[in-house]
């Protein structure tokens, strides 16, 4: 079962690596909009479409960018949302812990009165700049992976030539 997982994963990184190299662009515009692709897909509300918009609007290659955000969205924002509530606490010099009660009580206890009894940017802030931290630090490890593994493609290329 574990053999057989792995060959999946490994499947999947094959098939993203030929999508990326197969892309008729700049090396740079593919890393560019892979890396802002993944930007948009781990920011909460923001995915494909916000991740085309940014592409279209900064000239990055469009199809690398919502490849970026289809890779991550909605799934990686999940598992780093106790990790954003960590690093926007200690942005905002906060206690995390608080920070998280207060999400654990508002999702948990839902009513319209407590919404208004919390303070939205003792909640939600915290939250959104830890977010933004760890979008734009993935998104930047990403751009120079990625325009790394495309100089590297683009050298072996030449080299079999």
């Amino acid at each position: 079962m574990k053999k057989r997982e792995g060959n999946n994963i490994l499947r999947f990184f094959k098939a993203v690596y030929a999508k990326l190299v197969k892309i008729n662009d700049t090396e740079q515009r593919i890393a560019l909009g892979f890396g802002a692709g993944v930007f948009c897909g781990i920011m909460p509300t923001m995915g494909p479409l916000a991740a085309l918009f940014l592409a279209f609007a900064l000239r990055l290659n469009r199809a690398s960018a919502l490849l970026g955000s289809l890779l991550t969205n909605t799934w990686l924002s999940i598992v780093t949302f106790i990790l954003s509530i960590k690093i926007g606490s200690v942005i905002m010099k906060v206690s995390w812990e608080d920070v998280r009660q207060d999400w654990l009580l508002f999702l948990l206890g839902f009513k319209w009165e407590y919404l208004f009894k919390l303070s939205v940017l003792k909640l939600i802030l915290p939250v959104i700049i830890g977010y933004f931290v760890i979008a734009l630090a993935l998104g930047l490890f990403v751009y120079l992976i990625t325009l790394f593994i495309l100089k590297k493609n683009k050298t072996w290329k030449l080299r079999q030539n």
